[in-house]
C-alpha cells in the first residue's frame, strides 16, 4: 500500500497530500466507492452539501474498519445555506448525514460575491472551530480578494483553498497569494476535461518516466505543493492515481508542462460571477 505524505496546515493539522473526490457519485455510488478507496490507501474523502452523497461517505467510512483519527474528512458548505444561523444550521445537518462528531475540514463552497453572504458565513465556521467541531476551516473557489476580505474583517486565514488547478490551468498568481498567507492550495479536476490527456508535451513527459499522462499530471500538482482530489469509481484507477509519489519530474519536466498552462483553459465556474443552481 502506497504511504501518503502528509502536509502541515497553519493551523497545526495535518492533511495527506492526495485526496478522494466524491463528485458527482450519489449516495451508493459514494459508500462502494470510498471502501474501495479505504482499501487502496486514501484517507483524505472529499465531499459536499450539494453534491448530495455525505450519507452514503459517511456509511462508507463509519462501516469500514478504520480509526476515526486515521481519516481526514472534508464537507462544504452549499450557497443556499450562507449566513452565520444557517451556516451553523447546515453544518449540523453535514454531521448528521455524515454520522460523525466533527469534520477536518469544512469549507466555503463558493463565495457567492452577489450574495455578499460570505463573511457572515465566515464568521460562523470560525465559531464552528473554536467549538472543535470542524478541526480546521477553509474556502472553495475564493479569489484573492475574497481571501483578503475575510482575513480583513475576521483575522483568520483560511487554512486551505479549493481551487480548480490543473496542468493547462495552473493558477500560478492564485497560487503565489496563497504561499503568502500560508494557505495550503488543493486542487479539483486535477486531470482536467477535454484533450489535455492526449497533449504530445504532456504525453512525451510521461513516456520518459514510463507512466500515464494522468498520473504525471497528478505528479504535477504534487510537486507545485498543492493537494490534488481526483475522483474515481474504478479501483485500478485509484491505484493508479496514487502512484503519483512514485516518481519525481525533472526542472525539465516542470519546464515542459508549464507550457500547457492557458487562462482560456478554466472548465468550471468563474468565481467572481458563478451563481450556484
Amino acid at each position: 500500500m502506497t504511504t501518503i505524505p502528509l502536509l502541515p496546515l497553519n493551523d497545526g493539522y495535518r492533511i495527506p497530500a492526495i485526496g478522494f473526490g466524491t463528485y458527482p457519485m450519489d449516495n451508493p455510488q459514494a459508500e462502494s466507492a470510498v471502501r474501495e478507496a479505504l482499501d487502496v490507501g486514501y484517507r483524505l474523502f472529499d465531499t459536499a452539501s450539494r453534491y448530495g452523497n455525505e450519507s452514503g461517505v459517511g456509511t462508507g467510512l463509519v462501516s469500514y474498519d478504520v480509526g476515526r483519527e486515521d481519516i481526514f474528512v472534508t464537507t462544504k458548505l452549499r450557497g443556499a445555506d450562507q449566513g452565520y444561523d444557517s451556516t451553523l444550521r447546515a453544518f449540523d445537518r453535514s454531521l448528521q448525514l455524515l454520522k460523525m462528531s466533527y469534520v477536518d475540514l469544512y469549507l466555503i463552497h463558493w463565495p457567492l460575491p452577489g450574495k455578499d453572504l460570505y463573511v457572515e458565513s465566515w464568521k460562523a465556521l470560525i465559531e464552528l472551530r473554536n467549538q472543535g467541531r470542524a478541526r480546521s476551516i477553509g474556502v472553495s473557489n475564493f479569489l484573492p480578494e475574497h481571501i483578503t476580505r475575510l482575513i480583513d474583517e475576521t483575522g483568520v486565514v483560511p487554512a486551505v483553498n479549493q481551487i480548480e488547478m490543473h496542468v493547462d490551468f495552473a493558477q500560478t498568481e492564485q497560487r503565489a497569494f496563497h504561499a503568502r498567507h500560508d494557505i495550503l492550495t488543493e486542487a479539483w479536476s486535477p486531470l482536467g476535461r477535454g484533450q489535455i490527456l492526449e497533449n504530445p508535451t504532456l504525453r512525451r513527459v510521461a513516456e520518459r518516466h514510463g507512466k500515464s499522462p494522468a498520473q504525471v499530471m497528478l505528479r504535477w500538482v504534487v510537486q507545485t505543493g498543492a493537494v490534488p482530489i481526483p475522483k474515481s469509481a474504478h479501483p485500478e484507477r485509484m491505484r493508479a492515481n496514487l502512484q503519483a509519489f512514485s516518481f519525481q519530474l525533472t526542472d525539465e519536466d516542470m519546464r515542459d508542462l508549464a507550457t500547457l498552462d492557458a487562462p482560456g483553459h478554466r472548465t468550471g465556474g468563474d468565481p467572481a460571477t458563478y451563481v450556484e443552481e
